[in-house]
């Protein structure tokens, strides 16, 4: 039975897809003119500052991962480290801003679905949409790992091959002449670059979402770390390339685009390039859907399984998927979804992000004096300066963020408290 169990979950290069589906989504289509605008062809540099910031990050969530093979991710660093308190906290916020960002995505989709057939561009149309989409792929998800895994390795190849012949098609068209000046009218702006900074920073974002479903996952305290940093190396690798090509053939019209690989692509390619990103927009989201399916119920699972959230999120059928937090989940989503709101919501994002950043690098510290016996198979190189390295950083990006934003952000935190003190005086009942 074991032994079955075992063959269902995600091996080494399943959990690297898995990765690169969660963190490249619609936003690349999009993203290339937004750099441009702000920091020119400097935006190149922000692309490599912003990918050795979110190394540093990622280096901490591969260690703690080394130490667990469990579900959950920043929660169970947090519980660890911290407490109960402090774990359902981190373990709240994931799972309210999974839940949100799922229907996010699926809006999202029926939103570029719309732009491809205008008739579809109505209320009623777009929450049919909706529903199949969320309804579809919890029925994939309570089916069990395997197919979800066929389906997500499947959309992740199909979505990176138009980008991919993009950069190789392009490559040979770039304009060198399109390179200079180094910034927008030939001088650079005072705060442009930590506006650069903050907004591709959340392009790489979706990283953590990989130590969340540690527990479907093949010797995971082996496979997650180097997965991980992997999946951020070649992610940096591909947005660079992305932004060298777009510039190279837009040139100083990057900034301005709407479309801007779309635009780059039927340039050098016609209708057929154009047509081509087009569907490559909508597998991407339809791929972020799919990534976010799956990992966002184990957030509810990994909590029910430490006792903060009733037992019954927890449960499994007889395929090992969580159908009870699968069912909460793509309902509540649901919701959200058809409610219209979600994008006033979907604000508290920004700073949930920082909720699993920084008690997981601060984990990594305390681990080394509480857990130092303990094996590991990755270790942060260089002691504490890494850790403390990612920290900072957490609270420089935060510092930019919008003050609304930081409301919502924290507001989430505030309303998790009541939560928690009553699943503990549940739990002491019991």
């Amino acid at each position: 039975m074991q032994a079955e169990v075992n063959k269902q979950k995600m091996g080494f290069w399943s959990i690297v897809l898995l990765g690169i589906n969660g963190i490249i989504g619609s936003g690349i289509f999009l993203l290339p003119n937004q750099a441009m605008k702000l920091m020119g062809t400097a935006s190149i540099g922000v692309f490599i500052f912003d990918a050795l910031l979110v190394t540093s990050i990622t280096l901490c969530f591969a260690e703690c991962a080394s130490l667990f093979e469990v579900n959950g991710g920043p929660y169970i660093y947090a519980k660890a480290a911290f407490g109960e308190f402090v774990g359902y906290e981190v373990g709240f916020v994931t799972w309210a801003i999974r839940i949100i960002a799922e229907a996010t995505m699926a809006v999202a989709f029926a939103t570029a679905l719309a732009g491809i057939v205008p008739a579809w561009n109505t209320v009623l149309a777009k929450n049919f949409i909706v529903t199949l989409v969320i309804v579809i792929l919890a029925l994939m998800n309570i089916s069990g790992v395997t197919l979800s895994k066929i389906v997500n390795n499947i959309v992740t190849i199909a979505k990176l091959l138009p980008l991919i012949l993009f950069v190789i098609v392009g490559f040979f068209a770039i304009n060198g002449s399109h390179f200079h000046p180094l910034f927008p009218d030939g001088h650079y702006q005072s705060g442009a670059f930590a506006a650069a900074a903050v907004l591709l920073f959340y392009a790489f974002t979706g990283f953590e979402g990989l130590v969340v479903a540690a527990g479907d996952m093949r010797k995971p305290e082996k496979n997650l770390p180097r997965a991980i940093l992997l999946v951020i190396g070649l992610v940096t690798l591909f947005y660079v390339l992305l932004q060298v090509v777009s510039i190279g053939i837009l040139g100083q019209d990057l900034g301005s685009s709407t479309a801007p690989i779309q635009e780059a692509f039927g340039k050098i390619a016609g209708s057929f390039g154009t047509g081509l990103v087009a569907a490559g927009t909508i597998i991407s989201i339809g791929g972020i859907c799919v990534a976010s399916s799956f990992i966002t119920p184990r957030s509810g699972v990994a909590m029910a399984e430490n006792g903060i959230m009733p037992a019954v999120v927890g449960k499994r059928n007889k395929r090992n998927a969580p159908y009870v937090a699968i069912i909460i989940s793509a309902t509540i989503s649901l919701l959200i979804a058809w409610s219209g709101t979600f994008e006033t919501l979907a604000q508290i994002s920004v700073v949930s992000r920082f909720a699993q950043y920084i008690p997981t690098c601060l984990a990594v510290i305390v681990f080394r004096h509480t857990r130092k016996d303990q094996l590991r198979t990755f270790k942060v190189p260089g002691g504490w300066f890494i850790p403390v390295v990612a920290i900072l950083v957490s609270i420089w990006l935060l510092i930019q963020v919008d003050k609304t934003q930081l409301l919502f952000g924290f507001g989430a935190l505030v309303i998790a408290v009541p939560f928690y003190w009553i699943m503990s005086r549940q739990a002491k009942k019991a």
